[in-house]
């Protein structure tokens, strides 16, 4: 019992059932089901007996545990089960961070939550014997509850859902700023240490950038995603051919933003049975390719310079085989994930003439790729 106030930080007559509950599944599953008599019997003796039901639920839990039978979801739902600790994540797809991943937002919003939760058990509103034994009302009802209390702003204004998810985008979009910085870094310095700068080929940037503005104009796959890579829905197209071309290609690297966000776009990511349209996997291919990879490839690239292969499977072993980045030994899959992300990138690039019709590299891609990169990463103006 002592071990159980100590992980609690509370006395023993203020412990809960969620209390008990963590400090069982912070030990050895079979020491916790020898200490069940004893915490039993303590509980009773601090005036806090607890119900059958909670017992029958943690001897069961801790058995399946020890057997090797109890899943993650298993756990979790014991857990929840005790009326006072947070659904993971909600109907609503709300995902609490887990516990060593919270910011202060999230932690101090979870034991908010935490707390109105043992007011509701202690007003009898929610009943933890009917969750231990799995009554899908019970369960409605606590979902419910969450959702609620989720959405439902605080006396400062704050509406804690909200509030959790803009602390976890303001941490993802440091993240992704750091490594930005990082891999801009790196491409300077790789970029710095060639023995030849690659010359502007004008009279192939001039034709890429007619060829362009004649693409641009048309409906449909290829246009529309070169449109939202380079952000041109929302702004006009450039007049120059090097802003143009620049801007379109640091795009590929960096979509600006998505295709339209209208009723029919929703509907599609919805249907789970459907399939993506070719715009839409394109676009979540250009999204899924890290920082690391962008730089292993096109460094690889101008290192070996124009008339080299560059088919998304020549990228994807480029990748795996690259010096300027840690990589661990890649497995088959991996390569193949590699080089189908990559796909998407090699046909945009056959478009704006990066690379030939037989995907080889040519001068305007040598040159123009590592500045698109650079404007892809660089913190806008």
């Amino acid at each position: 019992m002592d071990f159980v106030c100590a992980h609690a930080g509370r006395p023993a007559s203020a412990i809960t059932r969620r209390d008990l509950a963590r400090a069982l599944l912070s030990v050895p599953s079979g020491v916790a089901l020898v200490a069940l008599p004893d915490l039993r019997r303590a509980m009773m003796s601090a005036g806090k007996p607890l119900t059958p039901a909670f017992w029958d639920s943690a001897k069961a839990t801790l058995g399946s545990i020890e057997a090797g039978v109890a899943t993650v979801g298993d756990v979790q739902r014991w857990l929840e089960s005790t009326g006072t600790e947070p659904i993971l994540m909600t109907p609503s797809y709300f995902v609490w961070p887990e516990e060593d991943e919270r910011g202060p937002v999230a932690t101090e919003m979870f034991a908010r939550l935490v707390a109105y939760l043992e007011e509701r058990v202690v007003s009898g509103e929610t009943d933890p014997d009917a969750l231990a034994t799995g009554d899908p009302e019970a369960r409605a009802a606590y979902e419910e509850l969450q959702e609620r209390w989720l959405s439902t702003p605080l006396p400062d204004g704050r509406v804690p859902g909200n509030a959790v998810s803009d602390e976890q985008d303001e941490e993802l979009f440091a993240a992704w700023d750091e490594e930005e910085e990082f891999a801009l870094s790196e491409l300077q310095r790789i970029m710095g240490e060639l023995p030849k700068q690659p010359d502007l080929p004008a009279e192939e940037l001039q034709a890429a950038g007619a060829r362009l503005r004649a693409l641009l104009i048309l409906p449909g796959y290829p246009a529309n995603v070169l449109r939202a890579c380079a952000g041109f829905d929302d702004r006009p197209v450039p007049d120059g051919d090097a802003e143009l071309w620049l801007s379109v290609a640091a795009g590929v690297a960096g979509p600006v933003s998505d295709l339209s966000d209208g009723e029919d776009v929703l509907e599609e990511f919805a249907d789970l049975d459907g399939e993506l349209s070719e715009e839409d996997t394109t676009l979540a291919n250009l999204c899924a390719i890290q920082h690391a990879d962008w730089l292993a490839g096109v460094a690889a690239l101008v290192r070996l310079g124009p008339g080299v292969l560059a088919s998304p499977e020549r990228m994807a072993r480029l990748i795996a085989e690259s010096e300027d980045i840690d990589v661990d030994e890649q497995e088959i899959d991996d390569l193949d994930a590699t080089e189908g992300l990559f796909a998407s990138v090699v046909d945009l690039w056959t478009h704006l003439g990066i690379v030939d019709r037989d995907e080889v590299l040519t001068p305007l891609g040598w040159w123009g790729l590592p500045k698109a990169l650079e404007r892809a990463w660089s913190p806008a103006e």
